[in-house]
């Protein structure tokens, strides 16, 4: 049996490791579309893959972020509550800076969100509308991520233990800093709007 303390780093290795697989900028070169951190906002995120006109590649990365923020989650479990929160942190850090991109990643909306529903999925329940209505409202996407991000932090303390509610506000700490150029643009007005229409 191995003990609690090598479980737990071997289950944050495993979740970095997960989150560090650059699905967005993958699903770019792949699809002929160049580096997409060379666009935008510079992140390998949905939200700025849906910036090279490719809808369907920026659906599938936003599926693929969230899906990997659940298997590590299911992944860490396996070894019990500590080292699925190990891995629950990990993979989001490994989603913003994954070693392979020189530590150049996402934000963590998607795989957050992939880890907020495996681990407090009624939490994630009230963030979702959420970020729907502010995106809805506002047409953009970091608005509705900080908003999200934010109440998600704050519910959790009265939804779920106070392990989980501490991991989640940790991780909301870490998407909310890694928006700082997002929060910089949209007080200056020069924020990029996300469109819902076809064209």
């Amino acid at each position: 049996m191995m003990s609690a303390a090598i479980t737990i780093i071997l289950a944050a290795a495993i979740g970095y490791l997960l989150g560090s697989v650059p699905f967005g900028f993958l699903l770019t070169r792949l699809a002929g579309l160049g580096d997409v951190r060379k666009i935008g906002s510079g992140s390998t995120g949905a939200t700025n893959v849906l910036r090279t006109g490719n809808k369907a590649l920026a659906a599938l990365t936003l599926i693929l972020d969230f899906a990997k923020g659940v298997a590590a989650v299911l992944i860490g479990a396996r070894w019990g509550v500590h080292a699925m929160l190990a891995a629950s942190a990990a993979v989001v850090l490994g989603h913003m800076f994954p070693v392979w991109l020189g530590f150049r990643g996402g934000k963590g909306a998607a795989t957050g969100l992939g880890v907020l529903s495996a681990i407090a999925w009624p939490v994630a329940l009230v963030a979702v509308p959420v970020w729907l209505a502010v995106a809805i409202l506002s047409r953009y996407s970091s608005a509705a991520t900080l908003a999200a991000t934010a109440v998600a932090a704050g519910c959790a303390g009265f939804v779920v233990d106070t392990e989980r509610a501490l991991v989640i506000a940790a991780i909301a700490v870490v998407v909310i800093a890694k928006h700082h150029e997002n929060i910089r643009r949209l007080i200056a007005g020069t924020e990029s709007r996300i469109s819902f229409t076809k064209s």
